[in-house]
């Protein structure tokens, strides 16, 4: 299927991905054009996406489309605090799968505009020489992040709904 030689591995950051595309655009992410341009350039080994699961229809269709595009989804419980406000970041989980992972891997892409992946991305380039690729909103991703990158793709039309 692809003509890459370097193994990636894809992270998403798929409550970052979401509010950060309809804040700035009122779209959806392509995941689908994304996976199909990676994998044009890339031996994709392994690939998630970290979500909240509130269990309602249109959430679990997502996650399905997800899973039939290849990958896997990890998910979280929505946590609704007495005083209302909710908890529900994956940062954490995906830092550790991405130290996990890097030593496996010739690159890391990373979708999210959070800053604090920024020491993540340069943990893993130092020890692990591996290439970094952020995909993020313009604006609305951190110029650490971006500066830890090795490469800063924006999320722009072409990769909307």
């Amino acid at each position: 299927m692809n003509s890459g030689n370097k193994d990636a591995g894809i992270f998403v950051d798929v409550q970052n991905i979401y509010y950060t595309t309809q804040q700035v655009y009122q779209r959806k992410f392509n995941y689908r054009e994304l996976w199909s341009r990676l994998d044009q350039e890339f031996n994709i080994v392994k690939a998630n996406a970290y979500a909240i699961h509130r269990g309602d229809d249109q959430q679990l269709k997502f996650q399905n489309a997800l899973k039939t595009i290849g990958f896997t989804v990890k998910l979280k419980p929505y946590i609704q605090r007495r005083d209302g406000s909710a908890k529900g970041d994956w940062d954490v989980g995906i830092t550790i799968d991405v130290l996990e992972s890097a030593q496996n891997l010739d690159t890391i892409i990373l979708l999210s505009g959070d800053g604090d992946f920024d020491m993540l991305l340069e943990k893993v380039k130092s020890r692990y020489e591996v290439a970094t690729h952020v995909y993020g909103v313009p604006g609305l991703t951190s110029n650490s992040l971006i500066d830890s990158a090795t490469f800063f793709q924006p999320i722009t039309e072409e990769l909307l709904i």
